[in-house]
């Protein structure tokens, strides 16, 4: 087995300590991306009786039942104990930018009906201001043409995400617009306006999701933060 690069070892080390918040014996949510993954491994080789989990992305929900976890549909579950899932910015008060694995809609879905927000980062996601990493926005085909140019009035460049020379479609069959040039430094009321513009399914601020606890993984040891 090759090393892990420093910053899988980061992911590992942080998906590990996740395991922690898991309790037994209950339902939880999983979140998407590669150190949900470095998670959804740790996970499978733990001795926790968890009930099962819900997913937010067809490529957790694979991986996990290829690991023996089982998986179940939100609609079967009142409520979740925790969600654990990684970001691709997160600031000082918990607030976060997600959605670079596509998946941001389901993932707020889920993490709205959790007790508890884990979210496991390595220190390059870490940010004072969100904004540097382009705000991922799931919307409806139809009405790409005027998000990007509401952006445009905001000063933000909204652009389509392609993948393999072909527009993206989210497991809800949507796209994504990737919107650079925002500085998110009102993330509440930022999630709110561009939420309420026709056509947005989901805006990739996770400012009223925002994280209940951070496992951040730094080349000097794990930082728990609480927000």
């Amino acid at each position: 087995m090759s090393q892990l690069s420093s910053q899988d070892a980061l992911k590992a080390q942080v998906a590990q300590a996740a395991l922690a918040y898991v309790p037994a014996h209950t339902w939880m949510g999983v979140g998407t991306g590669s150190t949900v993954n470095f998670f959804i491994d740790a996970l499978a080789q733990s001795t926790i009786p968890i009930l099962g989990a819900v997913s937010s992305s067809v490529a957790s929900t694979q991986r996990m039942q290829s690991l023996g976890i089982k998986v179940v549909d939100l609609s079967q579950v009142e409520s979740l104990a925790v969600y654990i899932d990684g970001a691709d910015e997160i600031d000082g008060q918990g607030c976060m930018i997600k959605g670079g694995g596509a998946a941001l809609t389901r993932e707020k879905i889920v993490a709205a009906q959790a007790q508890q927000f884990v979210c496991i980062v390595d220190l390059s996601k870490r940010v004072d201001v969100l904004g540097a990493f382009p705000l991922p926005v799931e919307v409806i085909p139809m009405a790409v043409p005027q998000i990007i140019r509401e952006f445009a009035h905001i000063g933000g460049k909204a652009v389509l995400r392609m993948r393999e020379g072909q527009v993206l479609v989210t497991d809800n069959g949507q796209h994504i617009l990737d919107v650079h040039g925002l500085k998110l430094a009102d993330p509440l009321a930022q999630e709110a306006r561009i939420s309420q513009w026709p056509g947005v399914v989901t805006v990739g601020i996770f400012a009223f999701q925002k994280a209940d606890i951070c496992l951040l993984a730094t080349p000097q040891g794990l930082q728990t933060l609480r927000y």
